[in-house]
């Protein structure tokens, strides 16, 4: 059983609350705009880091970090791309990949809007932790913590880390 924290849009702020819920964590999933190393160097000094970049990352995190992660986390496909829209709104650069080989969780970013939605068609769960920086006009910064036990998945929790 894996303990995961799913985050995104730093936009380079972090802070000891973050850190806090990273060090409960077996493994940090980032879905991008990150905007700074020193978020992801701070993140995986407490857990493991899955990342990848966002549209205002620059190219020192472009080099670390790739624009798509796809992986098996237990016995669970994940797909974690920053723009990526959302059940029946994919981003067209990721749609016809998602349809051809769905994965099992597909995770994006960059809306700043929380979201948790099942594609019935796809049979996937869609995850956005909203953003937990303090940049962008979302009023209260979130995360989401969960489990991976084999092929299930359980025990989703959203996060509130107060206002920007």
């Amino acid at each position: 059983m894996k303990k995961i924290l799913l985050l995104s849009d730093n936009h380079s702020y972090i802070d000891d609350r973050i850190l806090a819920y990273a060090e409960k964590a077996d493994e940090i999933w980032h879905a991008g705009d990150i905007g700074s190393l020193e978020v992801t160097d701070k993140l995986t000094e407490k857990a493991p880091l899955k990342a990848v970049y966002g549209n205002i990352d620059d190219h020192s995190i472009r080099k670390e970090f790739p624009l798509n992660n796809r992986f098996m986390c237990e016995e669970v496909d994940v797909f974690i791309t920053h723009i990526g829209g959302y059940p029946k709104k994919y981003a067209p650069r990721i749609k016809e990949e998602i349809q051809q080989n769905p994965p099992k969780i597909f995770i994006s970013g960059h809306s700043h809007i929380l979201k948790v939605m099942h594609d019935k068609q796809l049979n996937l769960l869609h995850m956005n932790p909203g953003a937990c920086g303090k940049h962008g006009f979302h009023q209260v910064r979130t995360m989401l913590r969960f489990e991976i036990d084999k092929k299930e998945i359980k025990n989703l929790e959203v996060i509130e880390l107060g206002k920007r």
